[in-house]
């Protein structure tokens, strides 16, 4: 007899069982499992180490990076999948990958959401069997014959209640192609995981699926563009897995190096535009504020919805195609004003002397805070951050948080005030960070035991030009050290716009090199140089996800440091100023 019976909201259909694997933090699978081996590699997660392959794996939510579901799918192609996800709340982002496996190649594995309460209730058990809806839990593997019954794989109806469109009917009827039509079948199923009811037109794409995670991600995207694919409304690229211009020259093994290029180039077949960035809101196409839009890339959805006030979902890989294929998005979350609505109020109290390494720190600290709640954060009213800095923020609150979106008070556009942000719903939970909170953060980041240096990496996401302008700045006049490589990310536009400006110049005579079409969370040796143990950044996202994807120890730390240790060949390891309790006036509860 099972220690535990839960009835539970089956999000995927299926029957499975094995030995249990529980954490009670959310997982990006992305930055955080080994898509070839399925071994848990973030080095900050209670399951490091671990391999989830044929075990039933429990977390709360997945958070992160929304490429999650294209290495859930490579896991389940290659075998090294877990039997089944057991989630405390609603996931889409994993949910998809699943979704996808079968709808293309009829394979599949149980998601179930069983909510906060029965999820803690696991903790102790060390085997779960799913059948349905119905989640068993035991305290040792049970002695009988238990066999998995065979997951219907047709197609799945439409439900009564969801409104369809003429052309949402002609293109689930396949008129408009298969490509289109499996797309549409997608976006449906995904629509009813979200509790959606009809779906919404959207102005514009922007696809993360285009970041090569493995040969499955190429091999979806070939089955899209045979069967016809052709996107219906104007689409951007993320970021691929490899400088498209420059990969042979960098050294790149071909083995990679060819199918990541040819990645970006079938989703141009589609019709994308080569963009090739993980900052689309720097290109000229930026959406507009209330603009209906479907952006991939966790720090993009965010400042989108947060900065520039359009609506977006934190749409998963693959399902962000699939909408741009049929140019209709499923009518929920953040699309609509309910959705947008902050549960959690976070009063802060900024360091009156800081530097720009305060909002990563801040944006890092208050994801892991937030989980899925959208946060309102009071406190900033006068401090007046840059878009360079809320980007920072936005980008490491993403890494650590599932929020698709975050209002500051004063500052971003749907939050003038906190009473226009709250819309008279008080917050269901209000917490206070002082600066002194933010320790344990920093020291999470500053994984590095060692001062010596071998590479600085910039652009996590990518450059803008003015954060290229005030790097040509700090670097005016001097030079790196011999052994320390200074590398920035950014995309084509930005690095044309800095070249017109003289900036590429100037930082070329410091000895910095610039990279494009690809980012710091693709990148790994030999543009990563292979004597370097240590590296240093100034990105909250890139010090969380560089010691599982690369192996090696950060420092973490402002721009202006970033450059005096890329000239000394070490960094210093000191808390800045505003940080350190010592110094701080801002210290204490």
């Amino acid at each position: 007899m099972p220690e535990l019976s839960i009835q539970a909201r089956s999000l995927v259909a299926g029957n499975a069982q094995g030995e249990l694997l529980y954490a009670d933090v959310g997982l990006s699978f992305w930055g955080g499992v080994d898509p070839s081996s399925g071994e848990v590699i973030d080095r900050h997660h209670p399951l490091s180490g671990r391999v989830i392959a044929g075990r039933v794996l429990a977390i709360p939510s997945g958070r992160g990076s929304c490429t999650g579901s294209s290495v859930l799918l490579e896991l389940i192609l290659n075998g090294h999948g877990p039997a089944a996800l057991v989630v405390a709340q609603p996931e889409e982002i994993l949910s998809l990958g699943v979704l996808v496996a079968q709808a293309l190649f009829e394979r599949d594995l149980p998601v179930v959401c069983v909510g906060e309460e029965a999820f803690a209730c696991l903790q102790d058990c060390r085997f779960v069997r799913i059948e349905g809806s119905r989640v068993e839990a035991f305290d040792a593997p049970p002695a009988d014959a238990w066999r998995p019954k065979p997951d219907d794989l047709a197609s799945h109806p439409v439900a009564s209640s969801f409104t369809l469109s003429d052309g949402d009917r002609a293109l689930l009827d396949g008129h408009h192609g298969k490509a289109a039509q499996v797309a549409m079948q997608i976006v449906l199923q995904m629509a009813e995981l979200q509790g959606a009811s009809e779906l919404i037109d959207i102005a514009q794409a922007h696809i993360d699926g285009c970041i090569y995670t493995g040969p499955a991600s190429l091999r979806f995207a070939r089955q899209l563009l045979d069967w016809g694919a052709q996107v219906r409304v104007p689409t951007t690229l993320n970021a691929i897995s490899v400088d498209q211009r420059l990969w042979r020259a960098q050294g790149i093994d071909p083995a990679f190096g060819e199918p990541a290029s040819a990645l970006g180039d079938v989703y141009m077949a589609m019709g994308a535009q080569m963009s090739f960035t993980c900052a689309p809101y720097l290109l000229d196409s930026a959406p507009k504020a209330g603009e209906q839009v479907v952006w991939a890339e966790s720090n993009a959805v965010v400042y989108a919805n947060s900065v520039l006030a359009a609506r977006t979902q934190k749409y998963p890989d693959f399902l962000d195609i699939c909408i741009a294929l049929t140019g209709r998005a499923p009518r929920s979350g953040c699309h609509l004003d309910s959705g947008r609505v902050p549960s959690l109020l976070v009063e802060v109290t900024p360091p009156e002397r800081r530097d720009d390494a305060y909002y990563p720190l801040l944006g890092y600290h208050i994801g892991a805070l937030a989980g899925s709640q959208i946060p309102l954060i009071t406190g900033l009213e006068q401090s007046a951050p840059s878009l360079d800095e809320l980007k920072a923020f936005g980008a490491a609150f993403a890494t650590t948080s599932g929020a698709p979106m975050f209002h500051i008070a004063g500052v971003t556009p749907e939050a003038a005030t906190a009473e226009q942000a709250l819309v008279g719903m008080p917050p269901r939970r209000r917490l206070r960070i002082t600066v002194q909170d933010l320790l344990a953060s920093w020291r999470e980041l500053n994984s590095a035991d060692s001062p010596q240096l071998g590479l600085v990496a910039l652009g996590n996401p990518h450059f803008s030009l003015s954060e290229c302008a005030a790097l040509a700045r700090l670097c005016a006049g001097r030079r790196k050290h011999p052994d320390v490589a200074l590398v920035i990310t950014c995309g084509r536009q930005v690095l044309e716009q800095a070249s017109q400006a003289g900036h590429v110049a100037a930082l070329a005579a410091f000895g910095a090199q610039f990279v494009t079409d690809t980012c710091w969370c693709m990148l790994g040796e030999p543009v990563l140089p292979v004597a370097a143990t240590t590296l240093m950044t100034n990105s909250g996202k890139y010090a969380h996800y560089a010691p599982g994807l690369v192996g090696r120890r950060v420092h973490f730390a402002g721009l202006a440091a970033c450059v005096e240790a890329a000239c000394s060949g070490q960094a210093s390891g000191a808390l800045p100023a505003w940080l350190n309790p010592a110094t701080s006036s801002q210290g204490g509860h």
